[in-house]
């Protein structure tokens, strides 16, 4: 991502949410013990990602030494972690601590992973998104490909991975920078929200727009419901209003995208922040970040019509928050919502559980995380009464990939 599209702390944020929200008014007490687990990644890791197919939850990041990079992966099963496997290995990588890659299982068994590769030195934030796939539970990679075939020394990232309807193969959603054009220190032209489908033996089926004007650097989220994919990401109109949208994939087709809620968040800038998803049939929860009065707050929403329609955004954070949203939803058709927070004079990685009335029980620290941007995105999923915790803690020499988990009590 271009740099000028980093927000500081220092800048002003105009613009304040149109409609109100809602919160209980007191948090209700929640009993829930979080417990360390060993860690998989070793040496210098960073940029987790958890992701859950059934009750397969997939555990990836990347490890890095000297200037060679290396995705790897590991499974949580009844006795932990299995061995950590590797995905690809790289010193072409594109390594940033928002924009990750992924390994995530698919319908059939068979694990599909990305990751980004530098296209251009000469060009600032030149890089693609490559593909690969095992049949062998990531003994074997398939030789790499990329969804986009515009072939230009341009961003390619921020994908989300999931379950393509119907051919049971993959699709997968990203930003796509050919649209922009690079003019003196700033980037003209839009960004644009892409799509495309795979095959089960590998083959691209499309591809296809699904956003004209999107935030430039912002994290995508998609989720799986009965009614087929939806993905949720950071819109970008013409006078800079960058709320969270979202678009469902219907007959076929990806529908036009719709606010969430009108935040009415005006910012000439990129925030990093994006949102997230979760589903179970066509109940949705959605979390995002926005900021107002130069206060970040984080909100969530239910939907019971696979994401047509949410409810009234309900308040998250306890004092001023950073962002960096998870959202698990649980059977009960409540949700887990977990945050970066600013308090006590740290960053802490947050959680609460919420309902689709606005109750929410107390919140829980899980770690102390690093306010910088090293420390990246914390990750959370629900493997069936577990509740798995991934996150980059900076402090060492070395940053480091560590793991937690909690039962959830029925």
């Amino acid at each position: 991502m271009n740099r000028t599209f980093w927000l500081v702390s220092a800048l002003v944020l105009l613009g304040s949410p149109r409609s109100t929200w809602t919160a209980s008014s007191a948090a209700e007490p929640w009993s829930l013990r979080v417990t360390p687990l060993t860690s998989p990644a070793t040496g210098d890791s960073a940029e987790p990602q958890l992701t859950v197919r059934g009750d397969r939850v997939v555990l990836s990041w990347v490890e890095s030494s000297g200037d060679r990079a290396t995705l790897k992966f590991a499974e949580r099963t009844p006795d932990g972690w299995s061995q950590a496997r590797t995905v690809s290995s790289g010193t072409n990588f594109f390594v940033n601590s928002a924009d990750v890659p992924s390994v995530v299982r698919l319908a059939d068994g068979s694990l599909a992973a990305h990751w980004l590769q530098v296209t251009s030195e000469a060009e600032d934030d030149a890089y693609d998104v490559r593909l690969s796939f095992s049949k062998d539970d990531g003994r074997t990679w398939s030789t790499s490909k990329t969804p986009h075939h515009d072939g230009k020394p341009v961003q390619h990232g921020f994908a989300s991975l999931f379950q393509a309807p119907g051919q049971n193969g993959l699709g997968l959603l990203w930003l796509d920078g050919r649209e922009m054009k690079s003019e003196g220190h700033g980037n003209m032209g839009n960004m644009t929200l892409r799509a495309a489908t795979f095959t089960r033996s590998g083959t691209q089926a499309s591809e296809t727009r699904v956003g004209d004007r999107v935030c430039e650097c912002c994290p995508t989220a998609v989720a799986e419901t009965a009614d087929g994919p939806i993905v949720a990401f950071r819109n970008r109109t013409q006078d800079e209003i960058r709320d969270i949208y979202v678009s469902r994939f219907v007959g076929g087709i990806w529908s036009k995208p719709a606010a969430v809620h009108d935040d009415h968040w005006k910012i000439n800038a990129c925030p990093v922040n994006g949102p997230a998803l979760s589903a179970r049939g066509r109940n949705v929860a959605i979390a995002w970040f926005t900021a107002t009065g130069d206060k970040g707050h984080v909100f969530a929403a239910f939907s019971s019509d696979s994401g047509k329609t949410f409810g009234a955004p309900i308040a998250i954070e306890d004092a001023g928050a950073e962002g960096r949203v998870g959202v698990e939803l649980l059977a009960t058709g409540s949700a887990i919502v977990s945050w970066i927070e600013f308090a006590d004079q740290r960053s802490q990685f947050r959680i609460r559980q919420i309902d689709p009335s606005g109750a929410r029980t107390e919140s829980i620290n899980v770690a102390s995380n690093g306010a910088s941007r090293a420390s990246g995105y914390p990750r959370m999923a629900v493997r069936g009464d577990e509740l798995l915790f991934a996150w980059t803690d900076p402090s060492g020499y070395e940053s480091q990939v560590k793991t937690a988990a909690a039962r959830l009590v029925k």
